[in-house]
């Protein structure tokens, strides 16, 4: 018997907005119904009352027709997928009872932000979301309610097993302790960077002890700190020299077992002293270096500056767009500077600091500005974009790594462990909420 995964039932809210999944939220999950569908006597139906609230064959109809197989994979025969579907739609009403009855609430503002999302996450905006929904034969009103289910769902979710996925500082030590053991080169991530230093075959040991001279050399000037990517660049013979000799993060297996043997006791940073294989001599650097299940040491960061123009009744997105273009081919053809154009044209904040927006890691912008600016290098403008805030000309300035403190690690590893326990946790607490309930099933749908 197949049983379906619970990501086919439980629908995050930010995957609300594909198009390809817009029916998981224009299609309303309780008692709201498409025009054209069943008619009003078939439509009300009860197949189950789960304490007194009923579940009608349209409900059940409705779910069905959002489901699809798996990648890869199939759907169950049809009764059985319906009886699975069924149990979903059980457990789902008596979360959102438990949610009403422990004063979980979803205000408007909550449920306006989401349907922006969609909207957005479409390229489209509130308004014509709504013209799309009339299309379809379901109003917005109806669309509204089935977000706020769905909102209630997950914060009922969230505190349902919160209890349950507590992790304490004693957890992350036993979790830290347990993978810094786990020395497995299969199971540790490695980085490493190389000068190779050829020996031609039919070299003389007078040669080959001149180039393990200048091998030991390199060596020694990149641990006296001269940039290891520009030696290489100048002296090795190895394939990835342009790159700085930068071999890749991989795991330790598909590294040579000579490169793992002289780097077993290094750290990050760390560089070898020279290594004879059977091409010459190689200098090692440790870029990174860590058991798979740790946080990565570094983060990246990045510096940006903008340009904002707010679109109104006088100035519209296109046109907004239209100006920020112009503004944007006189910064590259050198007629004005990006921030004296800042300081002239833009409508944010960081105006006076001709549009800086300082060091920022992932998650501290909204997600439609953080996608353009990822895309972009240094020193690379973006065409216009739009934002909820506004219309966007976007430059990245620079980018850099930066240590993670022991805190931000400690709260990876929380992350991890938490989600880690959070489908048995809600497994646990939806069967617990069930059987508490009283569940009348009046009859199948057939």
């Amino acid at each position: 018997m197949t049983k379906l995964p619970v990501s086919l039932f439980v629908r995050p809210l930010h995957a609300l907005g594909a198009l390809t999944l817009a029916l998981a939220c224009i299609m309303p999950t309780f008692a709201v119904h498409a025009q054209g569908g069943p008619s009003p006597r078939e439509a009300d139906r009860i197949l189950v009352l789960v304490n007194a609230e009923p579940i009608t064959s349209a409900d059940l109809r409705a779910r069905l027709a959002l489901i699809q197989p798996p990648p890869g994979g199939s759907l169950p025969p049809p009764d059985e997928l319906a009886r699975q579907v069924l149990e979903q739609l059980i457990l789902e009403q008596t979360q959102i009872q438990w949610a009403m009855q422990t004063g979980i609430r979803v205000d408007d503002a909550s449920v306006d932000d989401a349907e922006a999302q969609v909207a957005r996450q479409n390229g489209l905006s509130v308004e014509q979301l709504h013209q799309r929904l009339r299309a379809m034969g379901t109003s917005p009103t109806a669309f509204r309610a089935n977000l706020r289910n769905d909102i209630l769902l997950q914060r009922a979710r969230a505190r349902g097993i919160e209890s349950r996925t507590r992790i304490t500082e004693r957890d992350i030590d036993a979790y830290l302790q347990e993978q810094a053991a786990l020395a497995a080169p299969n199971q540790t991530a490695l980085h490493l960077a190389q000068i190779l230093i050829a020996v031609p075959e039919n070299a003389d040991s007078s040669t080959r002890a001149a180039l393990e001279a200048r091998a030991r050399e390199l060596a020694q000037q990149a641990r006296q700190g001269q940039d290891f990517a520009a030696l290489a660049q100048q002296f090795s013979a190895g394939p990835e020299r342009e790159a700085g000799g930068q071999m890749g993060l991989r795991t330790a297996d598909r590294y040579p077992t000579l490169f793992l043997e002289a780097i077993r006791h290094l750290r990050r940073g760390d560089v070898t002293d020279p290594v004879r294989s059977g091409a010459g001599f190689h200098v090692l650097k440790v870029l990174e270096k860590r058991p798979l299940n740790l946080p990565e040491e570094t983060l990246p960061e990045t510096r940006a500056r903008h340009i904002l123009i707010r679109p109104t009744a006088q100035l519209d997105e296109r046109n907004a767009a239209a100006r920020l273009s112009e503004i944007r081919q006189q910064i590259v053809a050198g007629q004005i500077s990006f921030a004296d154009a800042a300081r002239t044209f833009s409508q944010d904040g960081s105006a006076r600091e001709g549009g800086e927006l300082g060091w920022a890691r992932a998650g501290m912008f909204v997600p439609e500005f953080e996608q353009v600016m990822n895309q972009l290098a240094p020193g690379d403008i973006s065409t216009p974009f739009l934002s909820r805030f506004g219309v966007h000309l976007l430059q990245v300035v620079e980018r850099r790594q930066v240590a993670k403190t022991v805190r931000e690690r400690r709260e990876w590893v929380r992350n991890r462990l938490r989600e880690q326990r959070a489908e048995a946790a809600y497994e646990d607490w939806s069967r617990e909420l069930r059987a508490q309930a009283f569940i009348e099933f009046r009859e199948t749908d057939r």
